[in-house]
């Protein structure tokens, strides 16, 4: 299994493991935040120059979300 594959897998439980705790999905906006939050932090840390390339992430992010409201695809 390729290390993408794990990191799939991984991602995959954890979604699981918050749907069961809590379904509604209103209630995983502050789950995502939390991991984004993280993920920030995690990459900064290692390298203050990321904070760049977080805020480019973010964008897309944005980018993404948008066409799935408007298309209801990702």
């Amino acid at each position: 299994m390729s290390k993408e594959d794990n990191l799939r897998e991984s991602l995959k439980t954890t979604a699981q493991e918050i749907a069961k705790h809590d379904n509604n999905p209103r209630a995983w906006q502050s789950w995502l935040v939390f991991l984004l939050e993280q993920l920030e932090q995690e990459s900064v840390d290692e390298n203050p120059s990321h904070q760049d390339a977080f805020r480019e992430m973010l964008s897309a992010l944005e980018d993404n979300l948008r066409n799935r409201l408007r298309t209801g695809g990702w």
